[in-house]
């Protein structure tokens, strides 16, 4: 079965283009998430928070340089612009604002796909720092959303990757319940304690040679997690471990 990557939120206030996306974005095994005006894409763009947003400029609400302003206050998500509108000051203000990238419509399905997957590996390398993360004998794909163990492709639910990959690039950190809760889950959620044990003992399941014993996720009594840092060369059970300053 073929797992879903990134999510991608598409704002536009005609229903044949977000047609025409959202059959492309999925027979590349993107998520989509959709709507036609501004102020729902704020919204989804805070509880959703997708991977990516393809935002057209001529809202029936509020512009969508407005909504660029209004994500950009709490949020570096990529923003591509998709819009009738070539006039270089548009583009200008778009860019000025945040937005990463600018294509006009007509588009070629073919070039957006590729800005889109180069936004998204510049997004990953931004945040961790590079695209491909290896922690002993695990190796997350950071733009594909794939885990390997010991070099094989393993499955994990959405909620299991956001908060594996929440571990693996603050690896060697000590990082407490409400922290975590708060930036996998939200705010709301940073009391949600025992919520996090259900997920952190799935994720121990599914990377531990030994779950009742873990190496890589290891618990800080009272406080959190914390991942430990692993040589690259360990795996097939080589647990490698080297210093790393918290």
């Amino acid at each position: 079965m073929n797992q879903k990557k990134n999510t991608v939120l598409i704002v536009d206030d005609e229903p044949q283009i977000r047609k025409l996306l959202g059959i492309t974005l999925n027979n590349e095994q993107f998520k989509t998430v959709e709507c036609d005006n501004g102020k729902e894409a704020v919204r989804l763009a805070a509880s959703v928070k997708p991977e990516l947003i393809l935002l057209d400029l001529g809202l029936p609400d509020i512009d969508g340089q407005e909504v660029i302003t209004a994500i950009r206050e709490w949020s570096q998500v990529p923003i591509i612009i998709l819009s009738v509108r070539s006039e270089d000051d548009e583009v200008t203000k778009a860019l000025n604002s945040g937005a990463d990238d600018y294509v006009t419509k007509p588009f070629n399905p073919n070039v957006l796909l590729a800005r889109i997957n180069a936004n998204l590996r510049k997004a990953v390398t931004k945040e961790a720092g590079e695209p491909e993360i290896v922690n002993g004998k695990l190796r997350m794909d950071l733009v594909r959303h794939e885990v390997f163990i010991d070099g094989e492709k393993s499955a994990f639910t959405p909620k299991e990757y956001e908060l594996l990959r929440y571990f693996i690039t603050h690896r060697g950190k000590m990082l407490t319940h409400k922290q975590i809760l708060r930036d996998v889950w939200g705010p709301a959620h940073g009391d949600d304690t025992q919520y996090l044990r259900v997920y952190v003992s799935q994720l121990r399941e599914k990377i531990e040679k030994d779950a009742s014993d873990p190496d890589y996720i290891v618990t800080e009594p009272g406080i959190g997690y914390r991942m430990e840092v692993f040589d690259a060369a360990a795996g097939k059970g080589d647990n490698l471990k080297v210093a790393a300053a918290n």
